[in-house]
């Protein structure tokens, strides 16, 4: 830490802090989904799927593209600007690791489920007899994973927090 200055800490600082403020409008819209949107969809599949549709329900594909791309942007450049930081650097990069298993997940699972869903709710494929159970399992699954996005959040908090403290000493 002897090689590095304030500007270089300021710059560290202010790209964690972006990347806590997006992470953490990210969290509020997974919750407010969580909370209000997914309850309304998963009350009475599949004629509750009306609220999936493009053409009168709440479709959010393009609102989570542009979120989570703009979000991982930030997320690779705080982890840039803390390459110096080691601890900092190799806890952004445990965080990210986490961050982009669940994102994998989430394009390997959740969302061919809710293309399937939309597709239901659209009338364009025929509900399978297992209906019920997949939404079941899809709103359980949900929580956890908005749960560990969370989790990553609280730990770029605590991280910001210590990069405080490198740049008050």
């Amino acid at each position: 830490m002897e090689n590095i200055d304030f500007s270089y800490l300021s710059r560290a600082e202010s790209w964690v802090l972006a990347n806590l403020l997006i992470y953490f409008m990210m969290n509020g819209a997974q919750i407010f989904e969580t909370l209000v949107l997914v309850p309304k969809w998963v009350a009475d599949p599949p004629r509750s799927f009306h609220y999936l549709t493009d053409k009168n329900g709440a479709s959010l594909k393009s609102f989570w593209t542009v979120f989570h791309s703009v979000h991982e942007v930030i997320f690779m450049v705080s982890i840039a600007y803390c390459w110096q930081l080691s601890p900092i650097r190799n806890w952004l990069l445990l965080l990210f690791s986490l961050h982009f298993a669940v994102r994998v997940w989430t394009l390997a699972y959740f969302a061919p489920n809710i293309i399937q869903f939309e597709k239901i709710g659209n009338g364009e494929v025929a509900p399978p007899p297992t209906l019920a159970e997949k939404v079941a399992n899809w709103k359980k699954l949900n929580y956890f994973r908005v749960g560990i996005f969370i989790a990553v959040s609280i730990g770029l908090a605590l991280l910001y927090l210590q990069l405080l403290g490198h740049h008050q000493s």
